[in-house]
């Protein structure tokens, strides 16, 4: 693909298609903390970084217990 000197791209009309993009669809561009830049349906951009942060959150879920009491990890988080 190719950027135009308006700064335009289009989009093949296969990845259109999978996409679900029609004629007039707002789209957004999400840059993830990869560094990947994604094509979302406009306004799904927030979702797609709350699905990100859902899922990060799960993987660090339960992972924090190491044998602290409550009390021990809020003396941690204190200055």
């Amino acid at each position: 693909m190719r950027i135009t000197s308006k700064g335009q791209v289009t989009i093949p009309q296969h990845i259109r298609d999978f996409a679900g993009f029609q004629p007039g669809t707002e789209v957004d561009f999400v840059i993830g903390a990869d560094g990947v830049v994604r094509v979302v349906a406009a306004g799904q951009g927030a979702m797609v970084q709350d699905q990100r942060l859902q899922r990060a959150i799960e993987g660090l879920r339960g992972s924090a217990d190491a044998g602290l009491s409550t009390e021990q990890i809020l003396a941690l988080t204190r200055p």
